[in-house]
């Protein structure tokens, strides 16, 4: 029952023009998190296949931009406000400001290619959270908000300990879009201290 419910959303994305269901996971956090507002300045790690950078540059609107980067290229039209490039950001850091301006949000849905031993998995998730953590410290703005994708396991409270150093507000959300047996949560932290 719930394998054909997640099969229905990743229906409907196609049928909305998404690539990937992934992009009601994200409805879902900006819905319960108000992540997003016209004009704002996204950058988006781990953009493909493109489902949240077209989601938030709708968010943003037209005076708004999304910048992403991704190991793969996104090869879906997106919106003339979102980009996304080709780039390892666990080997060099993406821009951390577009024309002088920090970004307002950062998105993460970075995840290890997974070799079905959990403690490995989850580790290495945690090693991408971590370093999309790192540069969201450098790159948003004080306000700004972030939300990373994260394997649950024993990192997990480091993770939220991290987050919660950075930001005023954490929160832990596992979107009702997660299939079942998957193991991933979103770690938020929302208004990034100075």
């Amino acid at each position: 029952m719930a394998r054909r419910r997640q099969d229905h959303l990743a229906r409907r994305a196609k049928e909305l023009g998404y690539a990937a269901r992934s992009v009601f996971k994200l409805e879902e956090i900006d819905r319960r998190a108000g992540l997003f507002r016209p004009g704002q300045l996204v950058l988006d790690l781990g953009c493909a296949p493109g489902s949240w950078a077209k989601y938030a540059a709708q968010r943003v609107g037209p005076k708004g931009r999304v910048l992403g980067f991704d190991l793969r290229p996104v090869e879906v039209p997106l919106p003339p406000n979102a980009r996304c490039e080709v780039l390892d950001v666990t080997a060099r850091d993406p821009p951390l400001s577009v024309d002088g301006r920090a970004f307002d949000v950062v998105l993460s849905d970075m995840a290890p290619s997974t070799e079905g031993v959990r403690f490995a998995d989850q580790f290495r998730s945690y090693e991408l959270f971590t370093r999309a953590l790192e540069i969201a410290a450098k790159a948003l703005a004080p306000g700004g908000s972030f939300v990373g994708k994260i394997f649950q396991g024993p990192e997990l409270a480091d993770a939220k300990s991290r987050t919660a150093a950075l930001f005023a507000e954490t929160r832990v959300i596992r979107p009702r879009g997660t299939r079942t047996e998957s193991y991933e949560l979103f770690l938020l932290g929302l208004r990034k201290r100075r």
